[in-house]
C-alpha cells in the first residue's frame, strides 16, 4: 500500500534556511510534510503531481488582511480566501475591531468574538486567524481571555482613529468607534493597551514570545492639518493629493511615539505595520537603535512596493497609509534588500465599486480607503524582487517564515518534515497582465490593472489539500481557524 497521501515530484524547493532552491520531491501524509528527498518513487503515493521543474514555495503567510470590513465577514471569508489562494497564500490573519464597519457593533469581545468565529467557519479556502484591536477600556481587561480561550495573542492599535476619519476627514470618535462619552481613544489608551499586553506576557510566560502588539503609525493631528491645507490649496488631485494630506513625517512621528510608549511600558514585541515611506523606515530604524531592548518588526505591503502615485490605476488605490511617490517606493526596496523589512503582506481589504467611490467619483477624499491585493502577493514579489536582486530565500523569509514565527504559527512557514503541508507551485517565467476580472475577489477593480507580472502561481496546497489547480480554485473550503500559538517552537 502507498505510504504517502500526496507526492509532488520534480520541483525546485525554496526554503527560508537554504540559499538556493533544491530539486526534490515532496511527500505528504495527514496534512504534513513527511519526506523531502530526491527521486521518491511514484508508487509510494496515492496522488502524484508532477511539478515540471516549477518552484515550490512555502505557503505564503499573509498576516495583514481585513475580511469583513466592507462586506459581510462570511462572504469575504469565502471570496477573498479564494483570491488569497491565487496569490500562493495558505494562511491569512485578518484584523478585527468593534465599532463602525466589520460587524458594526460594540461590546465585550467575550460576546462579539464567538460571532466572528461563527461567521468565518466553513467558508475559508485557506487557514486563518485574527488580530484584535482593544477599542474599549474593558477590552484591555479581556486580553488574557482572548489569548487563553480564543487563541488570539496578537493585538493592534490604530494610532490615528482618535480624531481623524478612516477615509481622510475628521469624524467623531464616539460614533465611529462606538465608545461611551466618558472614554477616549488616544495616547493614554494606547499606553494602557501596551501595559495590558505586557501584563498578559507576564501572566503567560510560556506564551510571551508569541504575544505582540501591532501599530498603524500615522498621527491624526498632522493629517488633519495637512488635509485642510491640501483641500484649500487645490493644486493637487487624486493619489498625489491624498499622499500629501497624510505626509510621511506623520508616519515617522507616530513610529517615534509608539516606540517610546513601548519603552515606557516595558513591552518588547512591537510590530510596525505597512510602513510606506522613506521617513517612516528611517524612524523605525532609528527607534530600533535607540531602544535595542524592544524587538521591533517592520512590515511593508506589496501595494507600496509595486505602485506609486503615478503608476497605480486610479483612485481605487486609495489606502492608509497612502500610496506614495516613486522616491518612497525606491526607499522601501532599499530597506527590503538590506534586510530591514521583516515581512511583506497585502493589507487586503476588498472594497467593491459601489462602496469605494463617492460622488463625484474623482474626489479622492470621498473615496473609501483600502483595496484587495492578496492574489498578487507572491507573483508581485517574485516579479519585482527578481529584477532587483532579491533572492528566493529572502522571499521565503519575508513571505512565510518570518511572519509565521512572529505570530505564533509554528507549524507554518517552511517546507520541512513535520510542518503543515502548505505550499504553492510557481512558474517564474510566465508573463501575464493583471486584470481585475481574472481575480476571485469580488472587488471589480485593482490598482494593479495593466501591470505586467513575470511569475504565476499555478497550484496552491493547504495542509496537502489542493485548493488551486492550474490557476483555478478547486474543491470546497478547507481552511481551519488557527488558534494560536500552534505547533512547535
Amino acid at each position: 500500500m502507498p505510504d504517502l497521501d500526496l507526492l509532488v515530484k520534480n520541483v525546485r524547493v525554496v526554503r527560508p534556511d537554504h540559499s538556493e532552491p533544491e530539486r526534490l520531491d515532496i511527500g505528504v501524509v495527514d496534512g504534513r510534510f513527511t519526506r523531502i528527498a530526491s527521486d521518491i518513487p511514484a508508487d509510494q503515493a496515492d496522488v502524484v503531481i508532477h511539478g515540471g521543474n516549477r518552484l515550490a514555495f512555502p505557503g505564503v503567510v499573509d498576516v495583514h488582511q481585513h475580511w469583513g470590513i466592507y462586506n459581510p465577514l462570511e462572504e469575504d471569508a469565502r471570496s477573498e480566501s479564494r483570491a488569497a489562494a491565487q496569490g500562493g497564500v495558505t494562511s491569512g490573519i485578518t484584523y478585527f475591531r468593534t465599532g463602525a464597519y466589520y460587524l458594526n457593533r460594540s461590546g465585550p469581545y467575550e460576546e462579539v468574538f464567538p460571532d466572528v468565529l461563527s461567521a468565518a467557519e466553513g467558508n475559508a479556502y485557506i487557514d486563518y486567524g485574527f488580530h484584535v484591536a482593544p477599542i474599549l477600556a474593558q477590552h484591555i481587561d479581556e486580553i488574557p481571555l482572548l489569548i487563553e480561550r480564543f487563541g488570539v495573542p496578537s493585538f493592534k492599535i490604530f494610532m490615528f482613529y482618535g480624531t481623524h476619519g478612516l477615509h481622510g476627514r475628521s469624524s467623531a470618535q464616539e460614533s465611529f468607534l462606538m465608545i461611551p462619552p466618558e472614554q477616549s481613544y488616544d495616547y493614554a489608551h494606547f499606553e494602557f493597551v501596551m501595559r495590558g499586553v505586557q501584563a498578559a506576557r507576564e501572566r503567560f510566560p510560556d506564551l510571551a514570545d508569541d504575544i505582540s502588539l501591532s501599530l498603524h503609525c500615522e498621527t491624526a493631528e498632522i493629517m488633519r492639518a495637512y488635509t485642510r491645507i491640501v483641500e484649500e490649496e487645490g493644486t493637487l488631485t487624486g493619489l498625489e493629493a491624498y499622499s500629501a494630506s497624510r505626509p510621511p513625517h506623520s508616519e515617522g512621528l507616530a513610529v517615534t511615539i509608539a516606540a517610546y510608549l513601548a519603552h515606557e511600558t516595558g513591552l518588547p514585541n512591537i510590530n510596525l505595520l505597512h510602513l510606506s515611506s522613506r521617513k517612516a523606515m528611517e524612524a523605525a530604524m532609528l527607534m530600533a537603535r535607540t531602544f535595542p531592548h524592544v524587538n521591533f518588526r517592520r512590515e511593508v505591503t506589496i501595494g507600496h512596493l509595486l505602485a506609486d502615485v503615478n503608476t497605480a490605476s486610479g483612485l481605487g488605490a486609495k489606502v492608509n497609509p497612502p500610496i506614495r511617490p516613486r522616491e518612497d517606493v525606491e526607499a522601501l526596496w532599499e530597506h527590503l534588500l538590506a534586510g530591514d523589512v521583516s515581512w511583506v503582506t497585502s493589507d487586503h481589504a476588498c472594497c467593491r465599486e459601489e462602496t469605494k467611490f463617492g460622488e463625484p467619483k474623482d474626489d479622492v477624499f470621498l473615496a473609501k480607503s483600502g483595496f484587495g491585493g492578496t492574489e498578487y502577493l507572491l507573483p508581485g514579489l517574485v516579479t519585482e524582487g527578481s529584477r532587483r536582486g532579491l533572492t528566493y530565500q529572502q522571499m521565503a523569509q519575508v513571505l512565510a517564515w518570518n511572519p509565521a514565527q512572529r505570530y505564533g504559527l509554528h507549524d507554518k512557514g517552511t517546507i520541512a518534515e513535520g510542518y503543515d503541508a502548505d505550499l504553492c507551485l510557481v512558474d517564474p517565467d510566465h508573463t501575464w497582465t493583471v486584470h481585475a476580472e481574472d481575480s476571485e475577489s469580488t472587488q471589480e477593480y485593482t490598482p494593479f490593472e495593466g501591470f505586467e507580472l513575470t511569475a504565476r502561481v499555478t497550484d496552491t496546497f493547504v495542509r496537502g489539500h489542493r485548493v488551486l489547480e492550474d490557476g483555478k480554485v478547486v474543491g470546497e473550503p478547507q481552511g481551519r481557524y488557527l488558534k494560536r500559538p500552534t505547533g512547535r517552537r
